[in-house]
């Protein structure tokens, strides 16, 4: 299955009062949508637009995650409840800044907060005015890897009465000095979230410690693996689209 057979709507130079650059926006419409009156789906708002669904236009040319027809199959095989999902490209040159809550002495960053409003006060707004959505927070949720697995973590603990479910994958935990982790163990009362967090074997002993060193401080606060909280360290998983 190519992109060209998915349900694919652009929403192109998506404008924000927050942050200096336009955006391109890509919604997945799952199949059978609007089919049967009166029924609303959960969405699923993901980083990186650009690698999930069109090889041609991914990082790396020719890889990007398939998310369109992985989700497509799953539907369809009655494993996954039909769902939309929004792809929010990054900038390129704003994607750093965006996608880090703290400013680094040495990298710079530090808009997440702004980019946050782009998504809370504007893009959700505009979806859920256009599409079959389930506009509460446990019908809702977000998701990124590396930068936007950071940036996913650090906006679901702001903001959990926006989103209930967060894909952490290969997060960039490293980030200003692991500041991420003191996020989270400020995280009280416990916010609501159930959250998946995966890194690969082949990401390199850091990436796999700071993963880890995550999953502890989730436990600490109240998460439970198997019930709210999902860790995977998934073997020969490298830092890359194709993974």
């Amino acid at each position: 299955m190519s992109a060209s057979t998915l349900t694919l709507i652009k929403h192109d130079h998506f404008h924000s009062a927050f942050l200096p650059d336009d955006r391109n926006v890509t919604v997945f419409l799952p199949p059978g949508y609007g089919a049967v009156p009166g029924r609303r789906y959960p969405v699923l708002y993901l980083h990186d637009g650009q690698n999930l669904f069109d090889p041609h236009v991914a990082f790396k040319k020719g890889e990007h995650w398939r998310v369109g027809e992985t989700a497509t199959a799953l539907i369809e095989a009655g494993r996954m409840p039909p769902l939309i999902i929004v792809g929010i490209n990054n900038t390129g040159l704003w994607r750093l800044d965006e996608y880090t809550p703290t400013h680094d002495r040495h990298r710079g960053g530090g808009r997440a907060d702004a980019y946050g409003r782009l998504l809370v006060e504007e893009l959700k707004p505009f979806i859920d005015s256009r599409y079959l959505t389930l506009p509460d927070a446990g019908h809702t949720g977000l998701g990124g890897s590396s930068l936007g697995g950071l940036v996913s973590l650090y906006l679901g603990l702001k903001y959990p009465d926006v989103f209930s479910r967060l894909a952490i994958m290969s997060p960039s935990v490293w980030w200003d000095r692991r500041t991420i982790l003191r996020n989270v163990r400020d995280a009280r009362p416990k916010p609501p979230l159930r959250i998946w967090v995966d890194v690969g074997t082949r990401e390199g002993e850091r990436h796999v410690e700071n993963a880890r060193l995550l999953k502890t401080g989730l436990e600490k606060q109240g998460w439970i693996e198997g019930t709210d909280l999902h860790y995977e360290e998934t073997a020969g998983g490298s830092h890359s689209e194709a993974a």
